[in-house]
């Protein structure tokens, strides 16, 4: 039953014998009316602070959903980052280790190839040597055959020397 404070202030009773006095009850329902219009004010005020916090409420859940939607998102971002970089990290190690098999082959290149020179300049060294050996060798020979040409003719110098002083 809906009923407003006018409805009230305006009910109209039954008189009888010995009924209530009429002054005190419409005192009474004007009191009533005051009472009822109040509380129906204020239910009023309550039911509208409701319905604006309810909008209130709506628009908290708006936003809470909107950045649950966000930080999923943002997660989302962040584990593809993180894939990213692992993969980033990856190619990079990759490239590396490539490199480091090239600079390491290419070591072992130069080393070989340094011992085959030095194989070379080894064998160059004995050839030279032996080269050097045999001049010496040669030039021995030849001072050893000088000084006996020397010797001879010394000899016969001498020999020649006699001579002259032998002859009168």
């Amino acid at each position: 039953m809906n009923m407003s404070a006018i409805d009230i202030q305006n009910k109209q009773f039954k008189v009888k014998f010995r009924g209530f006095d009429i002054h005190e009850v419409d005192a009474f329902l004007e009191e009533m009316a005051g009472a009822f219009e109040s509380l129906h004010m204020e239910n009023k005020d309550l039911h509208d602070e409701i319905k604006q916090l309810e909008q209130e409420n709506k628009g908290y859940k708006e936003r809470e959903e909107t950045l649950k939607d966000t930080l999923i998102h943002s997660q989302k971002i962040m584990e593809q980052m993180k894939e990213n970089a692992r993969k980033s990290a990856d190619i990079i190690i990759a490239g590396a280790e490539v490199n480091a098999k090239k600079i390491l082959n290419d070591a072992h290149n130069r080393l070989f190839q340094l011992h085959e020179d030095m194989a070379e300049l080894k064998r160059q060294r004995k050839q030279i040597e032996i080269q050097i050996r045999s001049i010496l060798e040669i030039h021995t020979r030849l001072l050893e055959d000088r000084e006996a040409e020397r010797e001879e003719r010394n000899e016969e110098d001498s020999k020649v020397k006699l001579l002259k002083q032998t002859q009168p």
